[in-house]
């Protein structure tokens, strides 16, 4: 039988390991600098050299990158799950908004619903901490603060769902929504009455991931992004009948 002798695994490998179990769970994001190479070396109780070597294999295979005089850095592991021709084929299209956002639905119920199964009490804890900012945010009236911290809030319960292929597709997507691709999202946040209610929404996802509700955390992602749906279709439409409005109006003044 063609067994083979165990060889023991190098240092430098169990580093690596170690590493790329880090960023394939989001713990360590794109673009994060590692700690220095002393502090490093000591957290994980390894020489120096052995550590010099994982670091090195890790910047060959594209997971880290080393910034002369910055440091060492995680890679731009994310890139884009669609090419730049799509991302302007969505961007200059409606119907790409809305399917988005279909999608976001399905999956972010589903994360929502695994979150408060398998997600941590300190999963939940940072849940609920971005949800306060959030709400500090909304006294303070600062709608591109608030707007970060509801991708950050929608993220963080893809983090605690713990399904590492969800969490990095969804951090690819997230990605295109914060460069407005699909739709400027702090548009909605500069409206008093809209911001009120997506607070309102927030902390009913939030109270049922803290008192670990499946069901209703998913019921109350779908039912919040169901009111984005439908936000962003009547300001489509208003848009639409203001461009015709004016239309009008420049036709009846060349009369």
């Amino acid at each position: 039988m063609p067994f083979e002798p165990v060889q023991p695994e190098k240092i430098s490998q169990t580093v690596v390991r170690q590493i790329e179990q880090l960023i394939l769970r989001g713990i360590l994001k794109p673009g994060e600098r590692l700690p220095s190479e002393r502090e490093l070396s000591e957290r994980l109780g390894v020489s120096r050299p052995s550590l010099r070597e994982a670091l090195a294999d890790l910047q060959d295979s594209g997971l880290l990158t080393s910034r002369a005089g910055a440091g060492v850095f995680v890679g731009d592991v994310l890139g884009s799950a669609f090419s730049d021709t799509l991302v302007r084929l969505f961007a200059n299209h409606d119907e790409a908004v809305f399917d988005y956002i279909a999608f976001r639905r399905d999956m972010e119920g589903l994360a929502a619903e695994r979150a408060a199964t398998h997600g941590t009490d300190t999963d939940l804890a940072v849940i609920d901490t971005i949800f306060k900012k959030m709400a500090a945010a909304h006294t303070k009236r600062n709608p591109t603060e608030e707007a970060g911290l509801d991708a950050d809030f929608h993220l963080s319960i893809i983090e605690a769902s713990h399904n590492v292929i969800m969490l990095h597709m969804m951090r690819s997507m997230y990605q295109l929504l914060r460069e407005g691709v699909f739709y400027n999202r702090q548009i909605m946040f500069k409206q008093r009455t809209t911001r009120d209610q997506l607070l309102d929404q927030h902390r009913i996802i939030n109270d049922a991931l803290q008192a670990r509700d499946a069901i209703g955390a998913r019921r109350a992602v779908e039912a919040h992004l169901t009111f984005v749906e439908t936000a962003l279709f009547e300001q489509d439409k208003a848009e639409r009948n203001d461009a015709i409005a004016k239309k009008r109006l420049d036709h009846e003044l060349r009369r």
